[in-house]
């Protein structure tokens, strides 16, 4: 495996050069090997021995050329230009066999020059969240960064309480985020803002630079990714809980992993991140900080465009997000066809009622799948015992009934579409909670079951049906810290 230092070597003034610093006791408790299969990796390279050569090693080229990248960010919406990678590093990126760039980036390595004063280390728990959550959303189709493996240790760490150190690799076409160009821009460093536009361009975005303005084809492609990206989140009920501009990336992927969240009951104002105290970054509010980020970003943008551009660029951002929300929700329901005025209806009916309840966003979906054939049947009543208003629900069902047969596809088609899209197995903080435990003590088998059941949320396992049931009432609506 042939690791290129591409950004360390074209940008190394806004990098510094940091070796991972070991940790005690390292295992490789956890491989992605679908993900290593993927990349071209070969397993070997994951086992202890390999691994810990590559990465320690003072004398190996992978420790020599790691760089931790230097980037501000709004914080709840506060400039902080103090930011960087304080306990990441970029070990550098290597081709794919389809020919692409990946970076591999070490999270947990110890301290660099943008630690400030905190140890740069991470612990087991968020570890073990990031790794099972960004191979969730991806096998739900949402775009996000990945994890190639997990490395636990004996490494004490301090937080609310001392608790075991871990270390991740992740990967991702870029670790690029909003913030690296705010802060060139703000930092009025404008010779290395224009380096970093150029790097993008060459590697990230090279149809924008044949563009007749590549830097409005540029910013526009950001805003649409980005509002596909949290379409699938508004889609799925997922709530990332930290949306900081050092949190978003260039690429539109779920990036950078705190204390997110997986609805539970379907509330919309929820709120997973007991550190958000005004709701900043609550479920219902991602559309409007991933605006509210995409502004922030324009202005970096702003010696090289108009404003009549940049609004023009970030007025993308709302139709990307709106027609892939359409899209998804649609098919979530059996919807094929172009909306229309009575789907809208349906829809909105339903959300309606699964709010007013409190019902389970997810296993709401997965009950109307199921009982489809019920639903055309009219034999409701199995189905109507998940709702409180039997009357609301049964008028519901017959609008439901009515729109389906109305475009005359075939139903047993339908259903194993929306099998395809309605997830069996999600992530669930309660679930994820009893892995972490079990993981401290030692026993990561817990946690790989979860990990498989994640993996192919769509399809029915027998062995797995445990990680299907809902939380508890005193398990619902976890909110977790930032913590990490």
């Amino acid at each position: 495996m042939q690791l290129f230092h591409h950004f360390a070597e074209r940008l190394p003034t806004l990098c510094s050069p940091v070796k991972p610093f070991p940790v005690k006791s390292p295992r490789v408790a956890l491989k992605n090997e679908k993900l290593a299969s993927e990349l071209g990796i070969p397993l070997s390279h994951l086992d202890d021995e390999a691994l810990f050569k590559q990465l320690f090693n003072e004398d190996y080229t992978p420790s020599l050329n790691s760089v931790a990248q230097k980037y501000g960010g709004h914080q709840f919406g506060q400039w902080n230009p103090q930011l960087g990678d304080g306990r990441g590093l970029l070990l550098g990126e290597i081709k794919t066999p389809t020919g692409n760039l990946v970076d591999l980036h070490l999270k947990g390595a110890g301290q660099t020059p943008y630690s400030r004063h905190a140890d740069g280390r991470a612990v087991l728990r968020s570890t073990i969240r990031e790794y099972l959550a960004s191979e969730a959303l991806h096998q739900l189709n949402i775009p996000t960064s990945r994890a190639l493996c997990l490395i636990a240790s004996e490494e004490p760490v301090r937080r609310e309480v001392v608790e075991s150190g871990a270390m991740l690799i992740r990967t991702c076409p870029s670790h690029i985020r909003f913030g690296h160009f705010e802060y060139f821009f703000h930092s009025k460093q404008f010779e290395k803002l224009d380096q970093l536009f150029s790097y993008c361009f060459d590697f990230y975005f090279q149809a924008c630079q044949k563009a007749s303005n590549p830097y409005l084809a540029m910013l526009t492609e950001v805003c649409q990714n980005t509002g596909k990206m949290i379409a699938y989140w508004q889609a799925y009920g997922f709530n990332h809980g930290v949306m900081n501009t050092d949190n978003m990336s260039i690429h539109g992927i779920t990036f950078d992993y705190g204390p997110y969240a997986f609805l539970d009951d379907f509330i919309p104002n929820y709120i997973c991140n007991k550190s958000d105290h005004s709701g900043r970054y609550a479920f219902d509010q991602q559309p409007s900080i991933a605006l509210w980020n995409l502004n922030a970003l324009a202005h970096a943008f702003s010696n090289k465009l108009s404003m009549d551009e940049l609004k023009q660029a970030l007025s993308t951002f709302e139709p990307a997000f709106l027609s892939q929300y359409q899209k998804l929700i649609q098919q979530r329901f059996g919807f094929s066809a172009t909306k229309t005025e009575e789907m809208s209806k349906c829809i909105n009916q339903f959300m309606q009622l699964v709010r007013d309840e409190f019902t389970d966003y997810h296993l709401s979906f997965l009950h109307i799948t199921e009982h489809l054939m019920d639903i055309i049947n009219g034999n409701t009543q199995a189905l109507s015992s998940h709702f409180e208003q039997k009357e609301a629900f049964s008028n519901w069902a017959v609008t439901y009934k009515k729109v389906l047969t109305a475009l005359e596809n075939d139903i047993t088609q339908v259903q194993q579409n929306m099998r395809s899209v309605n997830p069996r197995y999600v992530l669930r903080n309660h679930h994820m909670q009893e892995a972490i435990l079990r993981a401290e003590n030692g026993d990561f088998s817990y946690c790989e079951n979860l990990f498989s059941a994640i993996s192919t949320p769509f399809q029915r396992q027998e062995t797995l049906e445990i990680f299907m049931q809902a939380p508890s009432a005193n398990e619902k609506g976890m909110s977790l810290s930032c913590s990490s």
